[in-house]
């Protein structure tokens, strides 16, 4: 057999193995990627070398029918983001117009894409400048990409970058930072040929008003109360190449969370959404306000203890709870106070009763000398005692336990 065709049949063999299908399978990195896509935000994957963030881009682009330009940054000059200046016939009248490179001529023509920027984090300082307009504003010189252009960046940490450099924080807070972690079900499957699809968002035109209602609330109520985190530029230069909370970010949060609350996005997505966009710190205290705005409002429980409506997860019940003791101590009345014990025999009837001691021991302390104990005191009064001496006995084997230690340390 011939040269040629010994190369054929390898080309064959190439394409063999370069032929994969997808399916349909969890994958919360990947659901969190194409949210922010659709959101039309900028996403950057931080990651080491070789653990298939390239190759997680593909198959985005394949998935979602979009044309892949690939361009690494490290290799670019800054000319060839901001424009290569090209001298007209008079150019005192008609000034100097900056060229576009090809790559951005061919997306403008394709009218949609996916550009991908790789090797971002060893792009020079002058690179990352140069950037700057083409992340934000989408402009390559004197062309503007079209709206259905989407920008997606890759970057390995500086430890692990060939003549890595640090992201300017300019450059930093224009991105939503997802750090790919490579899943050991994925790759064994995708090696074997099938890989996870990528699905845009469930969107329901019925939703999005009221969606955007609560992102803008959820913001806004917890902005009002934490101030000072509408800015904070981190102190250490590392940190400052991350994520961190500035007004721009906090408009890419509040998008996100519209988005997710509208496709109805898994709390671990969201999560990594939100941290993604103003950093750990302010995306966590984020998350915590919204488990607070979900809870429901102690004056309507009181209203009517019988139907009310408990959160099922234990800290949200217990926070529910002590809530209702509040309002209860705010405006100390008999039949509230009576109230607030119905509203606690209603969590006995559909939850755990060690939730209640706290709250029954606080709600205790509130009656007045002429209040009568009403009724519902004597259901709760067992089961509260009965969690009291778990509590004790339990305290009481942690000291011996401890006792023992140490006489056995002495002998």
């Amino acid at each position: 057999m011939s040269s040629h065709a010994q190369l054929a049949l390898a080309d064959d063999l190439l394409a063999l193995l370069r032929t994969t299908t997808t399916e349909p399978r969890p994958d919360e990195q990947l659901e969190a990627l194409t949210l922010a896509v659709a959101a039309d935000l900028p996403v950057l994957l931080w990651g080491e070398p070789g653990i298939g963030k390239t190759a997680a881009l593909t198959q985005l682009a394949t998935s979602l029918d979009l044309p892949l330009t690939t361009v690494i940054a490290s290799v670019h000059e800054p000319s060839d983001f901001s424009g290569l200046p090209v001298v007209g016939d008079d150019p005192a009248v008609q000034g100097v117009p900056m060229a576009p490179p090809r790559w951005a001529v061919e997306l403008v023509r394709a009218g949609r894409g996916l550009l991908f920027l790789d090797e971002l984090s060893t792009a020079t300082p002058a690179v990352q400048a140069a950037l700057l307009r083409v992340v934000l504003e989408r402009k390559v010189g004197a062309l503007r990409l079209p709206a259905g252009v989407r920008v997606v960046a890759a970057a390995n940490p500086r430890a692990s970058a060939a003549d890595g450099w640090e992201l300017s924080p300019p450059l930093a807070n224009r991105f939503v930072h997802l750090h790919w972690q490579h899943d050991r079900e994925v790759v064994v499957r995708g090696l074997g040929g099938v890989w996870p699809r990528a699905r845009l968002p469930r969107l329901a035109a019925e939703d999005l008003p009221a969606a955007v209602a609560f992102a803008r609330r959820a913001v806004c109520g917890f902005l009002k109360t934490r101030p000072t985190l509408i800015h904070r530029l981190p102190s250490s230069e590392t940190r400052r190449g991350g994520a961190w909370p500035s007004p721009r970010s906090w408009e890419a949060a509040l998008t996100l969370l519209a988005f997710g609350t509208a496709a109805r996005v898994s709390r671990d997505v969201l999560a990594l959404l939100v941290r993604g966009a103003v950093g750990d710190g302010p995306g966590l205290e984020l998350l915590a306000h919204l488990d607070r705005m979900d809870l429901p409002d102690p004056e309507s429980l009181l209203a009517d203890p019988a139907s009310a409506d408990l959160p099922e997860r234990g800290d949200l019940r217990q926070a529910a709870l002590e809530a209702v003791v509040a309002a209860v101590g705010a405006r100390p009345e008999r039949e509230r106070w009576e109230a607030g014990w119905a509203v606690l025999v209603r969590a006995l009837e559909t939850g755990a009763p060690d939730l209640l001691v706290a709250p029954a021991s606080a709600l205790a302390g509130l009656r007045r000398d002429d209040w009568e104990v009403p009724e519902a005191v004597e259901r709760l009064t067992g089961v509260i005692g009965l969690a009291r001496r778990a509590d004790r006995s339990v305290g009481r084997a942690t000291a011996a336990a401890g006792v023992g230690s140490a006489t056995g340390a002495r002998r």
